[in-house]
């Protein structure tokens, strides 16, 4: 098998898993906007998220002379650990569940950065003591701290924001109940011509609501599949701190399955590898996401429509932006655990900077943000900032597992 053994490695890993995990959350918001349930959604992601792995096992795991090797592991006693990495994949895919209902009521953005910091605070405390302290902690902990102070300041943000909608919603209705012309006149100055082809709507026209404005909120909330108007915001909040108490439980589950810190496994029994830890983890994800989402399709959870299999299987409509979320996240997971098991989980949890690439989408594709108050841009740039500040200082405290 294939063993990252320099700090360099491992930081490109981080790095390269950083874009992959910043970007699949974007994929699947456009599909819900669109109106794609995402049941459908999920069960499609789920598929190519284990793929992913199995590619991962079969060429990583496989080549070099480093031992033991993937398919060798398989049929060794080490089911102890082989239940730790598939712990690690059910909350991980609980928690990723979480999350596609969560980014309709609060917004890509602040979700990200609301359960990384989560994840990071409790998640890379745990894997410092796990991983024998080998990362320096009078780094480690400013960063953790920084991270904690962008979790206030992400909920800072989604109050300010949810004000401003509330504003332009206002604004727009009391412009227009008196005069049925002039909805006409004001909405015209919210529209704004189309490009031939329009990425989120996945259809072309001739015009658009521009983003940031009351219409183009009215406009989203009839075309999304989850309806947030009239619903309380901590119903997204709620979600979204839940998530992140999941996603702070994967990572040091899956040290515990490949460093065999409580001593679990018989004597003369290798530590799982990565590949085949990552396997497993992705097997028990995959197991749990479509026990969950064929339940939600005909018990389905906030108001949505109810769907069938049938149904799932019709839908073609935004399956390849699916598959390739699934994809996306599947590689980031696997390059986040390979340059965790080389410089410490706890520098590792870097990658949970995903919020910064997310952000980049939530404001490009989706027009988060726009025509937003002062407040409201202070406080991101405010949160973003600490953010950058709590990465640099995490990947600064890097060790190097003997």
């Amino acid at each position: 098998m294939y063993l990252v053994e320099s700090k360099g490695g491992a930081i490109v890993c981080m790095l390269v898993s950083l874009l992959f995990l910043g970007t699949w959350p974007a994929v699947m918001t456009l599909l819900e906007r669109r109106g794609r349930l995402p049941q459908h959604t999920y069960l499609d992601y789920t598929l190519t998220n284990l793929f992913a792995a199995v590619i991962i096992a079969f060429t990583f795991g496989e080549i070099g002379n480093n031992h033991p090797d993937f398919l060798s592991q398989l049929s060794q006693d080490n089911w102890t650990s082989v239940l730790f990495a598939m712990a690690g994949g059910v909350v991980l895919s609980v928690g990723n569940l979480s999350t596609q209902y969560a980014w309709a009521f609060v917004g890509l953005s602040v979700v990200e950065v609301i359960t990384s910091s989560i994840t990071v605070v409790i998640g890379t405390t745990l894997n410092y003591f796990l991983d024998d302290k080998i990362n320096k902690a009078e780094i480690l902990f400013p960063g953790v701290g920084c991270f904690l102070i962008a979790v206030c300041l992400g909920s800072a943000v989604h109050s300010s924001n949810t004000a401003d909608n509330k504003a332009k919603l206002n604004d727009f209705s009391s412009n227009h109940k008196n005069a049925t012309q002039g909805t006409n006149l004001s909405t015209s100055k919210e529209t704004s011509e189309a490009d031939s082809k329009d990425l989120e709507n996945g259809s072309a026209s001739a015009y658009k609501a521009k983003a940031g404005t009351a219409l183009f909120l009215i406009e989203l909330e009839k075309r999304r599949s989850i309806k947030v108007f009239g619903k309380s915001t901590l119903i997204g909040l709620a979600i979204t701190f839940f998530a992140g108490v999941c996603f702070s439980l994967f990572s040091p589950a899956f040290n515990l399955a490949t460093n065999d810190q409580w001593h679990t496994l018989k004597k003369g029994v290798p530590h799982l590898s990565v590949y085949t830890a990552f396997f497993y983890f992705s097997i028990s994800c995959f197991v749990i996401a479509i026990i969950l989402n064929i339940t939600f399709l005909y018990h389905p959870v906030l108001n949505l429509p109810k769907s069938s299999l049938k149904a799932y299987l019709r839908d073609w409509d935004g399956r390849g932006w699916a598959f390739l979320a699934g994809l996306l996240c599947g590689f980031g997971n696997g390059l986040q655990f390979m340059g965790g098991q080389a410089a410490g989980y706890a520098a590792a949890d870097a990658v949970q900077a995903l919020p910064l690439v997310s952000t980049f989408w939530g404001v490009v594709l989706f027009g988060e943000y726009r025509k937003s108050s002062r407040r409201t841009y202070i406080l991101l740039g405010g949160m973003l900032l600490m953010f950058i500040v709590a990465v640099a200082v995490l990947m600064a405290s890097s060790g190097h597992r003997k």
